[in-house]
């Protein structure tokens, strides 16, 4: 059994992460005080990849809980599913009533080094109980001070401790229009190099494409937190779907990784489908060719400015669920996509789409895919960012209140490089390669995966003759085959 371990910091990620843990406990039919009230077995057959077993027969969520505010961990304790967790994995800052106050520095220097070994010991208590890890999930935003700085911390911890676990980021980044505080364009810089140097795959997000997907798709005059949370965490549950349900196409972690052009270009954008309003949903029939048309059309990335934005795909993930998803169809369809607009592909970049396919859908849809894009846009997330935070460096607007906590100026002109270096990176990769750039071919994960793929297998076997099969050959390409001896007769 592959074990993922969850870390949830900050307001944003307690939240977010409940929600989360809301919708997977929905799909493995887990009630809120830990047992199994499900409708097939099957329900059970992977839950142990998220959760740990009670002595009651209960299942407790392999997670940890981190904020210097206790008012958010409090909120989800009162929440239906709040009973779920295990009490001790809640972890705060003692003595303090506003946290770390938006403030990165004051949740890097000040109150995070007190939390980090007791977070550290529990993560470790979590990985000691694991049969076979397969990584983290951090979920946290880099816009606040203790989701930017506590993650950065952790981050740090995990790389030198579990080197070969993969740590996925789950990250909710500042937007220019949806702002809380005037300074979180300096948490997000100061947190960049962590996500730079420590993270695998960095999914990004943020509150304004949610809220357009919201109004425009989901057709809601006005959305709450919940709802975006909602989004958020459907894109996580397609994510771990790969290992909490039988699959037909199983896309590791690992393999995802592989897909990055460079170990610094690792941020995707993600998107879920169907979204469709309440008034339009019963006039749609839900088949591989509509989540597909939808997934593609940009309406549905998550974050600002990358869906319709002028750039090239360096690599995507599409993650399908649903019994009657064929494999051949999906092949089928993005082969005919990216055959039609090549424009939009890096030419370099040998394998532009991974796929995968699992059997069970999510509660209440027939079908649904998880999408993410590695795209040269997504530099844009990030030079809008570095945009606002030159405006109030420049003034040295609230430097005081990070100097005060024992942060030094050169470290802002450091993360602001290194932010600039990956932006430039990302636009120079449209015409060439990184540098140091090599195939994911040379990656023995991603060569094991492939030499799977290579081997002619039945995927659907469609009878043309009684003596004649169709079968699917790797490169998405579809071809039929001499058998018994008896050529195909150009079906």
């Amino acid at each position: 059994m592959k074990e993922i371990v969850t870390i949830q910091i900050g307001s944003c990620g307690v939240n977010l992460g409940y929600k989360f843990w809301e919708d997977v406990c929905d799909e493995h039919g887990i009630t809120p005080v830990g047992t199994w009230c499900g409708e097939h077995q099957l329900q059970l057959s992977k839950i142990n990849c998220l959760f740990n077993s009670g002595p009651i027969s209960n299942f407790i969520p392999r997670s940890i809980l981190i904020d210097t505010d206790i008012s958010s961990l409090d909120a989800c304790r009162s929440t239906p599913f709040g009973r779920i967790f295990r009490p001790d994995n809640f972890i705060y800052a003692e003595g303090t009533d506003s946290g770390a106050g938006n403030n990165w520095a004051r949740g890097y220097y000040t109150l995070g080094p007190h939390l980090l070994d007791p977070a550290m010991d529990l993560i470790r208590r979590e990985v000691e109980a694991c049969d076979y890890l397969t990584g983290f999930q951090v979920v946290h935003s880099i816009g606040g001070g203790t989701g930017g700085a506590m993650s950065s911390l952790i981050l740090d911890k995990l790389r030198n401790e579990y080197p070969k676990g993969v740590v996925v980021n789950y990250t909710v980044t500042p937007s220019a229009k949806i702002s809380d505080t005037v300074v979180e364009p300096y948490n997000a810089v100061l947190s960049f190099p962590s996500l730079v140097r420590n993270s695998d795959l960095t999914i990004c997000l943020d509150n304004e494409a949610l809220y357009d997907i919201c109004h425009k798709q989901l057709r809601l005059s006005q959305p709450t937190y919940d709802d975006l949370n909602l989004l958020m965490a459907k894109v996580m549950s397609g994510m771990s779907a790969t290992y909490r349900f039988p699959a037909r196409n199983h896309l590791s972690w690992s393999v995802m990784r592989c897909l990055a052009p460079s170990p610094k270009l690792h941020f995707f954008v993600p998107g879920f489908v169907p979204l469709y309003s309440r008034s339009v949903q019963p006039y749609v029939t839900l088949t591989a060719k509509e989540l597909t048309a939808q997934m593609l059309s940009g309406n549905v990335l998550m974050a600002s400015g990358v869906g319709k934005s002028p750039g090239k795909y360096l690599s995507a993930v599409a993650m399908f669920r649903g019994c009657n998803v064929s494999d051949l169809n999906v092949n089928e369809l993005l082969c005919r996509y990216e055959t039609k607009n090549s424009s939009q592909f890096a030419e370099w970049m040998p394998y532009h789409f991974m796929k995968g396919i699992v059997v069970t859908p999510p509660r209440g849809l027939r079908m649904s895919a998880t999408f993410l894009a590695n795209h040269t846009a997504s530099a844009g997330i990030w030079s809008r960012v570095h945009e606002r935070f030159n405006k109030i460096f420049k003034r040295k607007a609230f430097l005081h209140w990070y100097t005060g906590e024992g942060m030094d100026e050169m470290e802002f002109k450091e993360a602001s490089e290194e932010l600039m270096a990956v932006v430039k990176e990302y636009k120079a990769c449209e015409s060439s390669p990184p540098p140091g750039w090599k195939s994911p071919e040379d990656n023995p994960v991603f060569k094991k995966v492939l030499e799977e793929e290579k081997m002619v297998r039945t995927i659907d076997i469609i009878t043309i003759e009684p003596k004649y099969t169709l079968l699917k050959v790797f490169r998405r390409s579809v071809q039929c085959v001499q058998i018994l001896g008896f050529d195909c007769m150009g079906c």
